[in-house]
């Protein structure tokens, strides 16, 4: 956009600006159109050489603005947020919102810093009011509290340490998050908040030998560095001595009496841009006005101290030092000033207007076009659907490329035109800038916070696994985990897995094989009976779950194998089209996104009916996948049907592809009971003769009236909800037409691998690009804190829900909350009502004209307003654990961070059941949390409706993870048989079948004179340790194994003797199992190789002597030493000579 830039800065009243800013005069407000502030901050950008400070009134606007900002600039550009918590509301801040703001603080404190660069180009600084009035850490105990570190440095790391911890960082295990540190040995890992990786110090006593920068996903080193500079992880800093009290930016205030604010830190010629200063005054008045009057209330119940601090800097004295700098509004408040100066048609202001507006009527769009740029005047479009209007363009005017029209890829909330007041000489001095506002009447979409997504270790899978659980151990049954211990055997210490079962036998696993143990998952969250060691029951258990599961296995491997035989449709490539349509999506895909469309795509092209489930968390993008499925069963020229289980989803669904179908001749209809039956019935007139393409409703579109010209696909949304004939009549759907079934009901991770192979599943387990975790409360019902709620969700200009599930009482509680919130506009939404009227109060609510959406459980499903973002749910502990997940669902789906309150009743005490899932809820708040909630409640139930419910039972007695082991066993052994699935003849299924009397797979004991394990002086979190043994003790090949070796050296430093041989006697069982050997020993100085019993009964054959010392004995094989021989590297030579010698 440079070219319209320089357009921009040619323009007399631009120069007459520029010159005045120049020579510090004072310039009263410029009175921009919206569309022209930020090309003008742009323009002004490039003449100045300090930073700049755009101050707007509210977060959501600044967030908007700080994301349109990148379009018009490259250069550094930072958003100073707004903390969530109210003035005087004693809560933490966001990692988020610390993190950007300390980024800011940072990027000025370069210009007072003698030791750091300043930028080579000037930051821009967004913020708005409320963020600019939160005090802040004194500028001067910022920039004393910074400190570069050096390869070649002397610092002790004791001392780094504590210094670390005053300056806010915390202490953890593994670093995964900005504003942390770890300490191992002479191995030191901290995150600065304004780095885009950690680092790793490693010592050499006390001086710094080398600086790593590493991947907190993987823990390896990405690049080596020469300095860090560390800065401070809080707005804060603590007495490390008062370890008493938990403190948070709540205490900024007591811990500085100071009151300092983002100003401070700015350099004096800072450039200062405000958006309207009567806005910003009425925000700021009205912030001030809340905060005394919290303060009042929070006084009146003892929870505030009289004598706390005013924890803002009131915005009068903001604005004094604000005018202290170049300072310009580019609203309207001040520009009458400027008009009685300049005069109006001299202004700059003057220079912009507005082009017409469209509609999405495209045809009339290229034909207002066509005389424009043939006279000359340049036009600009810039929109999500750049290409496919620059195709409309090109159908009608087939000539070559217009040198005045610009195609953009890219959102703008807004056009203008650029009209010069002077004589027009050169048309080319009138400029248009065209967005998707003007041509389809689209908003530019909400733009999310930038959240980092939080990495997880390498290790995370195996956290589930904690002291006093129920485990499951594959030979011995189920018992409860002691922990982790060290005894000595034969002078080598060694490290145990110790389980306890009944009658308090306990069980010592040796490390290299924690494999053999997993968390028990029952099916209905009951407490398991815990196994004696030694007995016949646990066997005869596993034999009954390895029948039941036989016939699970063979019921999929059948279904598959029919569905294998249907003739279906065979949808073409993608088309031109359906790129644009893509390109169009305003967000990042995530690579399971990216995973489950080629797959669904490649179902659709080949010549069988596909049937395939979508699995996917709350809000993790299933809706995009559909939508562009429908899309290319339209591109092929078939019909699609979208199935939803409520009318106020199928409403929200219409909304969806309607606004990103819209730039395409695709007619998209809804069925529902929001449509009128005359309506109705001229729908299905219009979808049997072939004029609908995409057709959303709920069950109505399964009604036998309901005739389709050419049905190519049908998406159903939460097929559970739906009843056993509506099952029913889908199921027969799915041998006739592809079909699409999206579910929030998780499939374990364990189970979607069992099931690999035989049934069509994709899985969305990454949360979409910066979408953040819900702050989740839980309690009795507090009039207090629901105001407290709706007023911090309408100061920053969002709204919300309120879910109270009795219609009979909704019209009392609606008086209560407009009694308790008089600012808020409340209206009510249940499935009783009128379908008119319910439709008015939800397109309301939606555009933003409702504050408080007070409704039952209707909004459960798959409603989607990104401005929603508190939820507030009566009763909570009446709801079944879906639900209020499912409810929570409903909030986090847009820019700000967002609130779920799940209040009890304040005097009945809810029943056990109820106060356990309020738990669950508040528990699992991060993202993606269904899947750990699901190993309480929904992943039951998602195993339940892909398996059917009767194997319940057998689920309860093995656990879920042992069961799906055994399934995923008897599949594959299955599929090696029947390798050709068309195939399968009962003769070779019997043949598999006899195998299931195998051991699921045999476990190799290796007993040999080392002393083995992890020592605490190397890792000293027992948690870690026992989380690295389990995954030491999965890896199933020497790759791995070597590849893991690496790994520990570059996380931990040097390998101590211990480790070395855990990963020695790793190797040798890695080799004894490729072998088929079932345990490897040490017996009268001799290594002893025993391969496991016939599991006919009969003796075991006798082995030949093999050379280099080995003799054969019955089924054994025994190694012999010289004393000159080193034994370790003798074992390893046999095992990799053996290769299947014992056959």
């Amino acid at each position: 956009m440079q070219p319209l830039l320089q357009h921009l800065r040619a323009l007399p009243p631009y120069q007459r600006l520029s010159s005045d800013l120049a020579a510090r005069k004072p310039i009263s407000g410029l009175g921009l159109p919206r569309s022209a502030r930020l090309p003008i901050l742009a323009a002004l950008h490039a003449n100045v050489t300090q930073p700049i400070l755009f101050i707007t009134d509210r977060a959501d606007h600044a967030l908007a603005m700080f994301d349109e900002l990148g379009f018009w600039v490259k250069s550094p550009r930072f958003l100073f947020a707004e903390p969530n918590p109210l003035f005087y509301e004693e809560a933490a801040w966001g990692v988020t919102t610390r993190r950007e703001r300390l980024q800011t603080l940072t990027v000025l404190s370069s210009y007072h810093l003698p030791f750091t660069p300043k930028p080579e180009t000037p930051p821009i600084i967004v913020a708005s009011v409320r963020s600019l009035m939160t005090r802040t850490l004194p500028r001067r105990d910022f920039l004393k509290a910074c400190k570069k570190l050096s390869v070649n440095q002397t610092s002790q790391p004791d001392a780094l340490m504590r210094e670390w911890a005053r300056i806010g960082y915390q202490r953890v295990n593994t670093v995964l998050e900005p504003g942390q540190f770890s300490g191992r040995g002479g191995i030191l890992d901290v995150w600065a908040p304004t780095e885009l990786n950690p680092v790793r110090l490693d010592f050499f006593g006390d001086e710094i030998e080398t600086i790593r920068s590493f991947d907190p996903a993987t823990q390896r080193t990405l690049e080596k560095r020469e300095s860090v500079l560390i800065t401070p992880s809080r707005e804060f800093l603590a007495d490390t001595t008062d370890t008493e009290t938990q403190l948070s930016e709540f205490h900024i205030p007591l811990l500085h009496q100071q009151p300092a604010s983002l100003l401070d830190y700015l350099p004096l010629q800072t450039l200062v841009l405000v958006d309207d200063i009567s806005l910003i005054e009425a925000m700021a008045n009205e912030v001030e006005e809340q905060a005394v009057k919290f303060r009042q209330e929070s006084i009146k119940e003892g929870t505030l101290a009289e004598s706390f601090p005013v924890p803002y800097v009131p915005w009068s004295e903001l604005f004094d030092e604000l005018h202290e700098k170049p300072f310009i509004e580019l609203g309207h408040s001040t520009s009458e000033e400027r008009l009685e100066i300049e005069g109006s048609e001299d202004s700059l202001s003057a220079c912009f207007g507005h082009d017409e507006r469209f509609g999405g009527r495209l045809k009339p769009f290229i034909d207002y076009l066509a005389p424009i740029v043939d006279g000359g005047e340049r036009v600009f479009i810039v929109s999500r659907q750049a290409q496919r209007l620059r195709e409309l363009w090109f159908e009608h005017y087939p000539t070559s490329e217009h040198p005045n029209l610009e195609f953009t890829e890219a959102s703008l909330s807004e056009g203008f035109t650029l009209n010069p007041q002077l004589p027009i000489i050169d048309p080319q001095s009138r400029i248009h800038l065209i967005t998707d506002s003007e041509v389809f009447g689209w908003e530019r979409p909400q733009p999310r916070t930038r959240q980092r997504q939080t990495a997880d270790t390498p290790e995370s899978l195996y956290a589930d696994l904690q002291v006093g659980d129920y485990v499951v151990h594959v030979d011995h049954g189920i018992g409860r985990f002691a922990g982790l211990i060290q005894r000595q055997l034969d002078g080598h210490e060694r490290e145990y897995l110790t389980v306890e079962y009944e009658r308090g036998d306990i069980l010592y696993v040796p490390v290299h094989q924690a494999d053999r143990l997993t968390r028990y998952v029952g099916a209905d969250g009951g407490k398991p009976t815990l196994d004696n060691l030694g007995g016949q029951a646990w066997a005869e258990t596993k034999s009954r779950v390895k029948e039941a599961v036989q016939k699970v296995a063979e019921d999929l491997l059948d279904l598959y194998a029919r569905r294998q035989v249907v003739e279906g449709f065979s949808f073409s490539p993608d088309t031109a089209w359906q790129k644009e349509l893509e390109d169009s999506f305003p967000y990042v895909e995530t690579e399971d996104q990216k995973r489950a469309i080629v797959d669904i795509k490649r179902d659709m092209e080949r010549a069988r009916p596909m049937d395939r489930l979508l699995c996917g968390d709350v809000g993790y993008g299933k809706t995009e996948v559909a939508l562009r499925a429908a899309f290319k069963a339209v591109m092929s020229g078939r019909q699609v049907a979208v199935l939803v289980p409520t009318t106020v989803l199928a409403q929200q669904h219409f909304e969806t592809f309607s606004q990103r179908l819209a730039a395409f001749p695709v007619k998209v209809e809804m069925l529902s009971r929001f449509r009128t039956p005359r309506e109705q019935t001229e729908i299905l007139h219009q979808l049997s003769v072939g004029e609908v393409d995409i057709i959303i409703g709920t069950h109505r579109l399964i009604s036998s009236d309901v005739v389709f010209k050419d049905l190519g696909l049908v998406v159903i949304d939460e097929e559970q909800r739906f009843g056993v004939t509506h099952k029913e009549h889908l199921k027969k759907l799915r041998t006739e037409v592809d079909v699409l079934t999206l579910t929030a009901t998780p499939i374990p991770r364990t189970l979607y691998m069992a099931l690999t192979g035989v049934r069509d599943i994709s899985n969305l387990n990454t949360p979409p690009e910066e979408r953040l975790p819900i702050i989740t409360h839980v309690g009795p019902y507090s009039p207090r804190l629901v105001r407290q709620a709706i007023l911090r969700e309408i100061e920053r200009g969002g709204q919300i829900f309120f879910v109270h599930n009795r219609v009979q009482t909704i019209d009392a509680m609606k008086a209560h909350l407009e009694k308790l919130v008089p600012e808020a506009r409340v209206d009510i939404g249940h499935g009783q009502m009128h379908e008119a009227q319910l439709s008015a109060v939800m397109r309301r609510f939606t555009n933003a004209e409702i504050d408080i959406l007070l409704s039952t459980t209707i909004i459960e499903s798959g409603l989607d307003i990104p401005n929603a973002n508190t939820l507030i749910v009566d009763r909570a502990d009446t709801f079944g654990l879906a639900q209020l997940y499912q409810l929570r669902g409903r909030v986090g789906r847009g820019a700000m961070r967002a609130y779920a309150y799940f209040f009890r009743h304040n005097k009945m005490s809810p029943t056990q059941e109820g106060q356990q899932r309020l738990e669950v809820i508040a528990e699992n708040t991060q993202l993606g949390a269904g899947y750990s909630i699901a190993m309480r409640d929904l992943e039951i139930r998602g195993a339940g409706e892909l398996l059917g419910t009767r194997q319940h039972g057998f689920i309860q007695s093995v656990g879920f993870h042992l069961y799906t082991r055994m399934l995923a066993d008897a599949v594959r052994r299955l599929r090696r048989i029947a390798s050709d699935v068309l195939k399968v003849e009962s003769g070779k299924l019997d043949a598999a079948f006899s195998t299931f009397n195998l051991p699921l797979s045999i476990p190799v004991n290796v007993d040999l004179p080392l002393a083995v394990g992890i020592p605490a002086h190397y890792i000293s979190d027992q948690d870690l340790r026992l989380r690295l043994y389990r995954r030491i003790a999965d890896l199933r090949d020497e790759t791995e194994l070597d590849a893991l070796g690496s790994e520990f050296r570059d996380r931990f430093g040097r390998l101590p003797e211990m480790v070395q041989n855990l990963f020695y006697q790793m190797r040798v069982k890695l080799r004894a199992e490729k072998n088929g050997l079932s345990s490897v020993g040490w017996e009268s100085g001799q290594i002893l190789l025993k391969y496991p019993q016939p599991t006919d009964g009969s003796e075991a054959k006798r082995l030949p002597d093999l050379p280099n010392g080995v003799r054969g004995g019955r089924g054994q094989y025994w190694v012999t030493l010289s004393k000159e021989e080193v034994w370790t590297a003798k074992l390893l030579d046999v095992l990799s000579q053996l290769n299947g010698a014992s056959n």
